[in-house]
């Protein structure tokens, strides 16, 4: 299979599953959010832990006016689009009917497809598996890393160097070797990520862990100098906050 969109599926696009829950990952945690997983992907991540969306033939095809109709159901203003890789699909009519319904679009994606649809939200997340495309540097609003192994830190930083200046970094602990790697990323934030030369390339949040409080998601804050307690999404005016908060592997 190339790099190419997969025109033969406008129309229709084969899904692996839909379902109405809480955005576990990224800026927008929290969040009430419909997620709609499409069927194939062929950037093969060895820890990925829904091998299961990865063959398309796999799963039933649904039309967009169907898709719609079932985002329409639940009460969220997010639809998120994910995958398998959901962008070998032109996601273009999808995109345009749900904006028609009112609907904020969002995408989790590897980059390595054309960029295709209408998105309001686009969480970029390379891979060391296959090379993504520029545009996603230019255009992403989120750059979420995946860190397995201590050597992925390196790789991290080229590609936020890449990135636009208002684009957000995350740094997410593979699922599998959370209690491992969490520990890497504080130090690496906490040791690293100090001092002007880091500023910039940091000038977001960089997710590692979360808390449910009173059905609120609750943040641990740092910045150079501050160790502070604050409810996500809050930030004091001016700073640049680096927040410790967990990947959520398994929505629910």
């Amino acid at each position: 299979m190339n790099d190419t969109t997969l025109d033969l599926l406008v129309d229709e696009i084969p899904i692996m599953e839909s379902f109405y829950t809480i955005q576990g990952e990224g800026c927008h945690v929290g969040k009430a959010a419909y997620f709609i997983r499409t069927g194939g992907c062929d950037v093969g991540c060895h820890w990925c832990d829904v091998k299961a969306s990865w063959e398309a033939k796999n799963h039933p095809n649904f039309s967009v006016a169907r898709l719609v109709e079932m985002a329409n159901e639940h009460p969220a203003e997010i639809v998120v689009i994910t995958g398998g890789e959901p962008l070998m699909y032109d996601l273009s009519q999808l995109t345009q009917q749900l904006k028609a319904a009112q609907k904020n679009t969002h995408i989790e994606t590897s980059g390595v497809y054309p960029l295709t649809g209408d998105w309001d939200w686009i969480c970029f997340s390379p891979k060391k598996f296959k090379k993504p495309r520029e545009v996603f540097y230019e255009r992403s609003d989120e750059l979420k890393l995946v860190i397995y192994h201590k050597s992925d830190f390196k790789w991290a930083i080229e590609h936020s160097k890449k990135m636009n200046p208002n684009a957000k970094w995350l740094l997410q602990p593979e699922w599998s070797r959370q209690e491992e790697i969490l520990p890497m990323i504080i130090a690496f934030v906490k040791n690293t990520l100090v001092g002007p030369s880091h500023c910039k390339p940091i000038s977001s949040w960089i997710y590692l862990k979360y808390a449910m409080v009173r059905d609120v998601f609750v943040a641990l804050s740092f910045s150079a100098a501050v160790c502070s307690r604050s409810i996500l999404g809050r930030q004091p005016s001016g700073s640049k906050m680096v927040r410790i908060c967990p990947s959520i592997d398994k929505r629910t």
